[in-house]
This record gives structure tokens, sequence and C-alpha cells, in this order.
């Protein structure tokens, strides 16, 4: 894994955990060698990453709307910095960019992008390792919720090992290499779905 895009929140929420954890894995992902693919902002968990990996002497590839841009909320130290022109093409160059998805803790934008990454991954437009760092027990009930609807059956058996998680950085990128893709959807005929 070269590159890893990672999700999170612009918000710095008032326990440390969640602002260390961030800097963290900035700091981490460039001291092994890899690089960070991220939202593009200079706020919240989503600066400190940047700032961490950048400090540590990494590659930091932002990819932010215009919108945003115009918000000053734009990251101007990145390795490079890509302006794009809304949230979906944001998401298809975070997959086109990355070898992989980390998500830690964050709101609503960093949902939609983890269950975008999953549910790509489960039709097939990318067979690449989902992560999901559960910093703190903050993911729980949406871990929860996913292995709900593994038992329910929404959720194919050959699709329930997409989403990887783990406490620990460390135990997080040692399941993600070690992941194997599942067939997808679009491999499947119809009897199998």
């Amino acid at each position: 894994m070269k590159r890893l895009a990672v999700y999170c929140g612009s918000a710095t929420p008032e326990d440390p955990i969640y602002i260390e954890t961030a800097r963290t894995v900035g700091r981490m992902l460039a001291e092994r060698g890899i690089g960070v693919v991220y939202g593009g902002g200079r706020l919240g968990l989503m600066g400190a990453v940047a700032d961490s990996a950048l400090a540590a002497g990494g590659e930091v590839i932002g990819i932010i709307p215009e919108a945003l841009v115009g918000a000053e909320v734009a990251h101007k130290g990145c390795t490079e910095l890509h302006v794009v022109s809304g949230m979906h093409e944001r998401k298809a160059r975070f997959t086109d960019l990355s070898d992989g998805f980390i998500t830690i803790p964050g709101g609503v934008g960093t949902m939609d992008e983890l269950w975008e990454a999953i549910s790509w991954s489960q039709l097939g437009y990318h067979q690449k390792p989902v992560g999901v760092l559960n910093v703190a027990g903050f993911y729980d009930q949406l871990i929860a919720f996913n292995a709900k609807m593994i038992d329910v059956g929404f959720i194919r058996p050959q699709h329930a090992g997409i989403m990887i998680v783990d406490e620990t950085l460390d135990g997080l990128l040692g399941k993600m290499a070690a992941y194997v893709p599942h067939k997808t959807i679009f491999q499947m005929k119809a009897d199998d779905l």
C-alpha cells in the first residue's frame, strides 16, 4: 500500500483523543512511507492528519471541492492539492489515487465516504481494503449495525469481510495488507444474488 485515503472529520471534538489519533495516523503513515490522500482541508482532524504527515516527511495529496476552497478551508501546504467540481469527483479521485481507505472518527461526510467505499467494493468498482480505526469505541455501534446487516442478509456472506476493523493502527494496517479481495456483485450471476 503506497497511498491510503484517510477519511475523517473537519471538526475538532473536545475530547483530545480524536485530534491525537489524527496526528498519530498522519505521522505513522508517513514513517511507513505510505502517502496520505485526504479531503484537502486545514481544519479539525483533517488538518491534523495532513500536518502530522507533512511534518514527518510524508506525501499528502488533498482533494477539495471548489466551494470549500472558496470558504478558505483548503490546506495550502499539501504536496499536491487537487481542486475538483464537487463531492462525487472528490470520492472518485480518492479511489483512483489510493490503494485502500482508512476511516478514523468523523461525522456525516466521513460516513458518506466510508459507506461509498464499502458499496463500491461490494459492487466491484474497486477491490481495495476498507479499514475502520475504532478509537475509544467510537465506531462500536456502527460495527454492530454492520453485523446486523450481515445477520439479516442485506450484506451477502461474500461481502461480510469488506469492512476491516481494529482498535490500533498497526493492527489495522496489518489486516488491510492481508486483505484478499472478495467476489464482487459484478462477477456474480443472478442466482448468486
